[in-house]
């Protein structure tokens, strides 16, 4: 396929176009400062100059540019044009949403049955978008909540990234044993993103952490992978299951890449 990526540059974003490339897909990837998010003849035009057949949206308002009302331009108002768009042109649309639709008052692990619950910020947009995003285009919209990232290294929104931030600033990483987070490794995300682009419409979850291995024990795992390079410490202060279950998207087990 030919596959439009928006967020190509992110930390998921840039995995994906590489895993796109790795299975013979062309991965486009969306330049903003060339096509406009808020013009919608203009990312018309651009989407059918593509010759695209699918569009993974995988950006957010990450980086603040001061404009108006950045976040929700960026997390609701183009999710809802390109997916408008992609059912004028017959494409399929993967949207990526996110396991913070859940406050931590919610009680998971989660289905997509579940009901989202956050009513703030950039967990209430994902939940508005979400919804937007299906009616726009109920026959050919995907949305898959995705959870913590793990990358290889740090310089980028991910656990690692987080790991090395709380070692500089703290010189320890405190985990609770008593916190099953949803997690995934970033290829095995991808990897589930250009799976579900030929499964039915609807909403997924995507976590590697099925099994539920508690953040105590993935950080000690994840230090004996890069050379016992953090203290961690372990706590019991924060209890909350987030795992996000779907048996419909299979996603590779974290305990598969973490070992014993």
């Amino acid at each position: 396929m030919i596959a439009i990526v928006t967020g190509a540059n992110g930390t998921l974003g840039s995995v994906l176009c590489e895993r796109l490339r790795a299975q013979g897909h062309t991965a486009v990837p969306w330049d903003r400062t060339k096509t406009p998010i808020d013009d919608y003849h203009a990312m018309d035009r651009w989407v059918g100059e593509s010759g695209a057949d699918a569009i993974f949206h995988l950006a957010i308002a990450s980086k603040a540019t001061g404009r108006e009302n950045e976040g929700w331009l960026v997390n609701y108002h183009w999710p809802g044009e390109l997916a408008w768009i992609a059912r004028q042109r017959g494409l399929r649309f993967i949207f990526t949403s996110t396991a913070m639709v859940f406050t931590n008052r919610a009680s998971g692990p989660f289905t997509p049955n579940s009901f989202a619950d956050e009513t703030e910020g950039y967990g209430a947009e994902k939940i508005r978008a979400e919804s937007r995003v299906r009616s726009q285009h109920p026959d050919g919209a995907r949305v898959v909540r995705i959870g913590w990232q793990i990358g290889k290294s740090a310089g980028s929104n991910n656990m690692i990234d987080f790991f090395e931030r709380n070692m500089r600033e703290h010189g320890v990483i405190r985990a609770s044993a008593r916190w099953l987070p949803a997690c995934s490794f970033l290829e095995d995300t991808a990897d589930a993103l250009i799976t579900v682009h030929d499964l039915p419409p609807g909403l997924y979850h995507a976590d590697g952490n099925r099994a539920g291995n508690n953040f105590h024990e993935i950080a000690t795992a994840l230090n004996r992978l890069h050379g016992m390079k953090w203290k961690i410490e372990r706590t019991d202060d924060f209890a909350y299951d987030q795992r996000l279950l779907d048996a419909r998207l299979p996603v590779k087990a974290i305990g598969d890449t973490l070992g014993g």
